[in-house]
């Protein structure tokens, strides 16, 4: 009978979390955040560094202004993106916290009201009303303000985005993107360098699609085929310009 005991128990410990990954584990709006951030910075420095090193390429610049220009965009994109994702995940922010403090008033000035309708919320979800009520009373009792805000806004006061997250997170996914063009198209010998960056950025975008769907648990083929389009549709646009303003320059 001890040695059951003592199996279970191990077992119970060996146990994987099987919940840890799913949507209310702690900092999963941060997390989510972060992956969004990585995943449009590293897409947007590789097909904007791309596009400008293959238009100047096109245009027949040489390798020094090559670099330069690739620099450049990576600089200048780095910082826009960072400043996009922090002010416009700051503004989120705000509104949520704006939202929380709606909350914790109507639930200081009209407690009634808000046990009423948090019942109301439970019992559309299929409850019967004295289940309802009781669910309300015992959420409202342990945690009035997360059970309201989890309930009537889906959002968890302890799990807001975070705009710093999102800036960092962008402006180094952007800067890693962006050194795979500008090395691609430096290295290799002059004849070679727009192939050879067209085959590397979307070997690159195809393996981001991969790893973003399989970290975002979707479908991976779907999120190859919009990146590799988007990616080679950028690219043929932008080698087009500058190869026709190279003509006309020159």
């Amino acid at each position: 009978m001890s040695t059951m005991k003592h199996n279970g128990e191990d077992a119970g410990r060996q146990q994987p979390d099987r919940h840890q990954d799913e949507p209310h584990a702690p900092n999963h709006s941060d997390r989510l955040n972060a992956l969004r951030a990585g995943v449009l910075g590293a897409n947007d420095g590789v097909v904007s560094t791309a596009g400008v090193v293959i238009g100047v390429a096109a245009a027949g610049a040489q390798r020094a202004e090559i670099f330069t220009a690739g620099l450049a965009a990576l600089v200048a994109g780095a910082v826009s993106m960072a400043l996009g994702e922090y002010v416009s995940v700051s503004s989120q922010r705000d509104s949520e916290r704006a939202m929380l403090a709606k909350e914790k008033w109507e639930l200081e000035t009209f407690p009634d009201t808000e046990l009423a309708e948090l019942t109301e919320i439970y019992q559309g979800k299929g409850l019967s009303s004295s289940t309802a009520r009781l669910v309300a009373e015992e959420l409202t009792a342990h945690d009035a303000l997360a059970a309201h805000v989890d309930a009537e806004l889906r959002l968890d006061p302890d799990d807001l985005v975070n705009p710093w997250t999102a800036a960092l997170s962008s402006a180094v996914s952007f800067t890693l993107g962006a050194i795979v063009p500008l090395l691609a198209i430096l290295l290799p010998p002059p004849s070679w360098r727009i192939p050879v960056t067209f085959a590397v950025v979307l070997l690159t975008l195809a393996g981001a699609g991969a790893i973003s769907a399989t970290v975002g648990r979707s479908h991976i083929r779907h999120a190859v085929l919009r990146m590799l389009i988007g990616g080679a549709a950028g690219l043929l646009f932008t080698f087009g310009v500058g190869a026709l303003f190279g003509t006309a320059v020159g």
